[in-house]
Protein backbone atom coordinates (compact mmCIF):
# COMPACT_ATOMS: atom_id res chain seq x y z
CA UNK A 1 0.00 0.00 0.00
CA UNK A 2 1.27 3.65 -0.77
CA UNK A 3 1.35 5.84 1.64
CA UNK A 4 0.72 9.15 1.21
CA UNK A 5 -0.47 12.08 2.93
CA UNK A 6 -0.49 11.75 7.17
CA UNK A 7 1.74 8.88 7.19
CA UNK A 8 1.91 8.35 11.06
CA UNK A 9 1.52 9.73 14.62
CA UNK A 10 5.08 11.35 15.08
CA UNK A 11 5.28 13.15 17.90
CA UNK A 12 4.01 13.80 21.22
CA UNK A 13 4.99 17.25 24.02
CA UNK A 14 3.74 16.42 27.18
CA UNK A 15 4.10 18.63 29.97
CA UNK A 16 6.08 17.72 33.23
CA UNK A 17 5.95 19.11 36.34
CA UNK A 18 9.83 18.82 37.44
CA UNK A 19 12.18 17.77 34.71
CA UNK A 20 14.91 15.84 36.62
CA UNK A 21 11.79 13.23 37.74
CA UNK A 22 10.55 13.26 34.77
CA UNK A 23 13.78 12.27 32.69
CA UNK A 24 15.06 9.78 34.95
CA UNK A 25 11.15 8.27 34.23
CA UNK A 26 11.01 8.45 30.65
CA UNK A 27 14.90 7.23 30.02
CA UNK A 28 15.99 4.71 33.12
CA UNK A 29 12.26 3.13 33.76
CA UNK A 30 10.45 3.66 30.15
CA UNK A 31 13.70 3.77 28.30
CA UNK A 32 13.42 6.20 25.93
CA UNK A 33 16.94 7.87 24.31
CA UNK A 34 17.66 11.62 25.11
CA UNK A 35 18.56 13.27 22.27
CA UNK A 36 18.81 17.06 22.52
CA UNK A 37 17.97 19.76 24.75
CA UNK A 38 16.43 23.14 23.09
CA UNK A 39 17.65 26.08 25.04
CA UNK A 40 14.24 27.10 26.11
CA UNK A 41 14.38 23.53 28.30
CA UNK A 42 12.26 21.59 26.61
CA UNK A 43 14.22 18.28 26.36
CA UNK A 44 13.64 15.52 23.23
CA UNK A 45 13.75 12.05 23.05
CA UNK A 46 12.94 8.81 21.09
CA UNK A 47 12.69 5.51 20.84
CA UNK A 48 15.44 3.28 19.87
CA UNK A 49 14.37 1.92 16.21
CA UNK A 50 13.05 5.55 15.63
CA UNK A 51 15.50 7.64 12.86
CA UNK A 52 13.43 10.57 13.24
CA UNK A 53 15.26 12.96 15.74
CA UNK A 54 12.46 13.04 18.52
CA UNK A 55 9.19 11.58 18.98
CA UNK A 56 8.75 12.87 22.70
CA UNK A 57 9.43 16.25 23.54
CA UNK A 58 8.95 17.21 27.11
CA UNK A 59 8.54 20.72 28.68
CA UNK A 60 8.45 21.59 32.44
CA UNK A 61 4.97 23.62 33.55
CA UNK A 62 2.69 23.98 36.27
CA UNK A 63 0.26 20.99 35.32
CA UNK A 64 0.66 17.84 33.73
CA UNK A 65 -1.37 16.78 30.41
CA UNK A 66 -0.37 17.51 26.06
CA UNK A 67 0.55 20.17 24.68
CA UNK A 68 -0.32 19.14 21.31
CA UNK A 69 0.22 15.80 19.05
CA UNK A 70 2.19 15.93 15.81
CA UNK A 71 1.75 13.70 12.60
CA UNK A 72 4.05 13.41 9.90
CA UNK A 73 2.56 13.70 6.33
CA UNK A 74 4.79 12.93 2.96
CA UNK A 75 6.35 15.90 1.77
CA UNK A 76 5.85 19.47 1.76
CA UNK A 77 3.37 19.55 -1.15
CA UNK A 78 1.00 17.42 1.45
CA UNK A 79 1.24 19.83 3.96
CA UNK A 80 0.38 22.53 1.76
CA UNK A 81 -2.43 20.64 0.38
CA UNK A 82 -3.80 20.07 3.99
CA UNK A 83 -3.43 23.86 5.00
CA UNK A 84 -5.35 24.82 2.14
CA UNK A 85 -8.10 22.15 3.10
CA UNK A 86 -8.08 22.84 6.34
CA UNK A 87 -9.13 26.47 5.89
CA UNK A 88 -11.56 25.60 3.43
CA UNK A 89 -13.36 23.63 6.06
CA UNK A 90 -13.17 26.73 8.33
CA UNK A 91 -10.44 25.53 10.47
CA UNK A 92 -7.78 28.12 11.54
CA UNK A 93 -4.46 27.31 10.92
CA UNK A 94 -1.13 28.61 12.17
CA UNK A 95 2.06 28.24 10.52
CA UNK A 96 5.51 27.38 12.59
CA UNK A 97 8.38 28.00 11.41
CA UNK A 98 11.30 26.07 10.65
CA UNK A 99 13.81 25.18 13.19
CA UNK A 100 11.09 26.40 16.08
CA UNK A 101 11.17 22.83 17.20
CA UNK A 102 14.97 21.27 17.32
CA UNK A 103 15.15 19.30 14.04
CA UNK A 104 12.31 19.85 12.27
CA UNK A 105 11.09 21.92 9.44
CA UNK A 106 7.47 24.13 9.13
CA UNK A 107 4.60 22.83 10.62
CA UNK A 108 0.95 23.43 10.34
CA UNK A 109 -0.68 24.12 14.16
CA UNK A 110 -4.92 23.82 14.90
CA UNK A 111 -7.00 23.63 17.10
CA UNK A 112 -9.45 20.48 16.61
CA UNK A 113 -13.63 20.38 17.91
CA UNK A 114 -12.57 18.40 20.83
CA UNK A 115 -9.80 21.08 21.59
CA UNK A 116 -6.67 19.85 21.22
CA UNK A 117 -3.37 21.00 19.66
CA UNK A 118 -2.57 19.35 16.57
CA UNK A 119 0.42 19.50 14.05
CA UNK A 120 1.26 18.33 10.66
CA UNK A 121 5.17 18.56 9.32
CA UNK A 122 6.88 16.64 6.48
CA UNK A 123 10.47 17.11 7.34
CA UNK A 124 12.82 15.91 10.59
CA UNK A 125 16.34 15.39 11.11
CA UNK A 126 17.05 11.46 10.81
CA UNK A 127 19.45 10.53 13.25
CA UNK A 128 19.48 6.75 12.58
CA UNK A 129 18.33 3.93 15.37
CA UNK A 130 21.95 3.18 16.66
CA UNK A 131 22.82 0.93 13.96
CA UNK A 132 24.22 0.96 10.75
CA UNK A 133 22.07 0.67 7.13
CA UNK A 134 24.52 -2.17 5.64
CA UNK A 135 24.20 -5.03 7.20
CA UNK A 136 22.94 -4.31 10.69
CA UNK A 137 22.05 -6.47 13.85
CA UNK A 138 18.60 -6.25 15.10
CA UNK A 139 18.77 -4.48 18.07
CA UNK A 140 21.58 -2.06 19.44
CA UNK A 141 23.54 -2.31 22.64
CA UNK A 142 22.92 -0.20 25.46
CA UNK A 143 19.03 -0.41 25.46
CA UNK A 144 17.46 0.59 28.82
CA UNK A 145 14.66 -0.08 30.64
CA UNK A 146 11.80 -1.01 29.23
CA UNK A 147 13.24 -0.08 25.54
CA UNK A 148 10.07 0.27 23.10
CA UNK A 149 10.96 0.40 19.66
CA UNK A 150 8.36 3.49 18.82
CA UNK A 151 5.92 5.85 19.79
CA UNK A 152 3.05 4.56 18.90
CA UNK A 153 -0.75 6.51 19.34
CA UNK A 154 -2.17 9.10 21.63
CA UNK A 155 -5.78 8.78 22.82
CA UNK A 156 -7.38 11.79 23.98
CA UNK A 157 -10.54 12.65 25.61
CA UNK A 158 -13.12 15.81 24.39
CA UNK A 159 -16.58 16.98 24.11
CA UNK A 160 -17.26 16.88 20.42
CA UNK A 161 -16.00 13.69 19.30
CA UNK A 162 -18.25 13.68 16.06
CA UNK A 163 -16.38 16.93 15.06
CA UNK A 164 -12.97 15.84 15.64
CA UNK A 165 -13.24 12.81 13.80
CA UNK A 166 -15.00 14.10 10.83
CA UNK A 167 -11.80 16.45 10.36
CA UNK A 168 -9.27 13.53 10.81
CA UNK A 169 -11.58 11.18 8.31
CA UNK A 170 -12.90 13.58 6.08
CA UNK A 171 -9.70 16.33 5.80
CA UNK A 172 -6.94 14.16 6.93
CA UNK A 173 -7.80 10.94 5.50
CA UNK A 174 -7.56 8.87 8.54
CA UNK A 175 -9.87 5.64 8.97
CA UNK A 176 -11.65 4.54 11.76
CA UNK A 177 -10.25 0.83 12.19
CA UNK A 178 -13.11 0.44 15.40
CA UNK A 179 -15.84 2.43 16.96
CA UNK A 180 -17.38 1.91 20.36
CA UNK A 181 -21.19 2.95 20.05
CA UNK A 182 -24.66 2.86 22.28
CA UNK A 183 -26.43 0.24 22.39
CA UNK A 184 -28.87 2.08 19.63
CA UNK A 185 -25.66 2.58 17.79
CA UNK A 186 -26.80 6.71 17.49
CA UNK A 187 -24.16 7.73 19.27
CA UNK A 188 -20.52 7.18 18.88
CA UNK A 189 -18.91 7.04 22.19
CA UNK A 190 -14.95 6.07 21.01
CA UNK A 191 -13.45 6.27 17.33
CA UNK A 192 -9.97 4.42 16.82
CA UNK A 193 -8.15 6.07 13.68
CA UNK A 194 -5.26 4.82 11.53
CA UNK A 195 -3.47 6.85 8.86
CA UNK A 196 -1.67 3.89 7.68
CA UNK A 197 -1.24 -0.56 9.23
CA UNK A 198 -1.69 0.05 12.53
CA UNK A 199 -4.98 -0.11 14.53
CA UNK A 200 -4.39 3.01 15.04
CA UNK A 201 -2.50 6.22 15.55
CA UNK A 202 -5.01 8.78 17.52
CA UNK A 203 -7.61 7.72 19.31
CA UNK A 204 -11.18 9.50 21.01
CA UNK A 205 -13.41 8.65 23.39
CA UNK A 206 -16.55 11.25 24.34
CA UNK A 207 -16.24 13.35 27.51
CA UNK A 208 -17.56 16.69 29.09
CA UNK A 209 -14.69 18.25 28.66
CA UNK A 210 -12.43 19.35 25.88
CA UNK A 211 -8.20 18.88 25.15
CA UNK A 212 -8.21 15.57 27.84
CA UNK A 213 -4.96 14.03 27.91
CA UNK A 214 -5.77 10.14 28.53
CA UNK A 215 -2.00 8.38 27.76
CA UNK A 216 0.48 8.08 25.40
CA UNK A 217 1.46 4.73 23.94
CA UNK A 218 5.16 3.18 22.94
CA UNK A 219 4.93 -0.52 20.95
CA UNK A 220 7.30 -3.15 22.68
CA UNK A 221 7.66 -6.32 20.36
CA UNK A 222 6.16 -9.04 22.99
CA UNK A 223 3.89 -10.37 25.62
CA UNK A 224 6.76 -11.17 27.52
CA UNK A 225 8.53 -7.78 26.79
CA UNK A 226 5.13 -6.55 28.63
CA UNK A 227 5.89 -8.33 31.44
CA UNK A 228 9.51 -7.09 31.80
CA UNK A 229 7.70 -3.39 32.03
CA UNK A 230 5.66 -5.03 34.64
CA UNK A 231 8.81 -6.07 36.52
CA UNK A 232 9.97 -2.82 36.18
CA UNK A 233 7.29 -0.73 37.61
CA UNK A 234 7.52 -2.61 40.98
CA UNK A 235 11.50 -2.39 40.84
CA UNK A 236 11.24 1.35 40.43
CA UNK A 237 8.13 2.11 42.69
CA UNK A 238 5.57 3.24 39.25
CA UNK A 239 2.17 4.03 40.10
CA UNK A 240 0.68 1.38 38.09
CA UNK A 241 -3.10 1.99 36.76
CA UNK A 242 -4.00 -1.76 35.16
CA UNK A 243 -2.30 -4.61 33.53
CA UNK A 244 -0.37 -6.43 31.96
CA UNK A 245 -3.80 -7.43 30.30
CA UNK A 246 -5.25 -7.43 26.33
CA UNK A 247 -7.70 -5.08 24.83
CA UNK A 248 -10.33 -6.80 22.85
CA UNK A 249 -10.34 -3.54 20.66
CA UNK A 250 -6.92 -3.50 18.84
CA UNK A 251 -6.39 -6.95 20.13
CA UNK A 252 -3.45 -5.54 21.54
CA UNK A 253 -1.34 -6.69 25.05
CA UNK A 254 -1.24 -4.02 27.10
CA UNK A 255 -0.10 -2.46 30.70
CA UNK A 256 -1.08 1.23 31.50
CA UNK A 257 1.39 3.40 34.17
CA UNK A 258 2.06 7.13 35.43
CA UNK A 259 4.81 9.47 34.82
CA UNK A 260 6.12 11.19 38.05
CA UNK A 261 3.50 14.31 36.75
CA UNK A 262 0.58 11.89 36.48
CA UNK A 263 0.58 11.65 33.03
CA UNK A 264 -0.93 7.75 31.54
CA UNK A 265 1.53 5.86 29.72
CA UNK A 266 1.16 2.51 27.77
CA UNK A 267 3.39 -0.04 26.63
CA UNK A 268 1.57 -1.98 23.81
CA UNK A 269 2.64 -4.99 22.05
CA UNK A 270 0.03 -7.18 19.02
CA UNK A 271 -2.42 -6.03 17.45
CA UNK A 272 -3.30 -6.71 14.22
CA UNK A 273 -2.43 -5.40 10.56
CA UNK A 274 -4.97 -2.79 9.31
CA UNK A 275 -5.79 -2.26 5.39
CA UNK A 276 -7.76 -0.16 3.94
CA UNK A 277 -10.68 -2.77 2.69
CA UNK A 278 -10.51 -4.07 6.58
CA UNK A 279 -14.15 -3.53 7.41
CA UNK A 280 -14.49 -1.60 10.53
CA UNK A 281 -15.40 -3.37 13.99
CA UNK A 282 -17.68 -1.59 16.02
CA UNK A 283 -18.45 -2.38 19.68
CA UNK A 284 -21.46 -1.77 21.65
CA UNK A 285 -21.23 -0.04 25.29
CA UNK A 286 -22.73 -2.36 26.65
CA UNK A 287 -19.75 -5.00 25.95
CA UNK A 288 -17.19 -1.62 26.86
CA UNK A 289 -15.88 -3.94 29.94
CA UNK A 290 -14.75 -6.86 27.01
CA UNK A 291 -13.64 -4.03 24.64
CA UNK A 292 -11.26 -1.96 26.82
CA UNK A 293 -10.05 -4.81 28.94
CA UNK A 294 -10.91 -8.76 27.43
CA UNK A 295 -9.25 -10.83 30.49
CA UNK A 296 -11.86 -8.64 33.19
CA UNK A 297 -14.29 -8.00 31.26
CA UNK A 298 -15.31 -5.12 33.26
CA UNK A 299 -14.34 -1.47 33.71
CA UNK A 300 -11.76 -0.19 35.74
CA UNK A 301 -12.90 3.27 36.89
CA UNK A 302 -9.75 4.54 37.56
CA UNK A 303 -9.02 4.05 33.62
CA UNK A 304 -12.31 5.91 32.49
CA UNK A 305 -11.60 8.96 34.56
CA UNK A 306 -7.84 9.72 35.41
CA UNK A 307 -7.03 12.57 32.58
CA UNK A 308 -4.80 15.07 32.61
Amino acid sequence: MAITGVQRAGFVQIRVQDMKAALHHYTEVLGLIEVAKGGDGRVYLKAWDEHDHHSVVLREADAPGMDRMAFKVADNDDLNDFETRLEDSGVTVTRIPDGEDEATGERRQFVIPTGHTIELYAEMEQVGNGMPLDNPEVWPDGLKGMHPSRFDHCLLYGDDLDGSVKLFTEILGLRIAEQVVTPDRKLMIGAFLTAATKPHDVAFIRSPDKDRFHHASFFVESWNDLQLCADLITKNKVKLDIGPTRHGITRGGTIYFFDPSGNRNETFCGGYIYYPDRPMLTWTEDELGRAIFYYDRQLNENFLSVTT
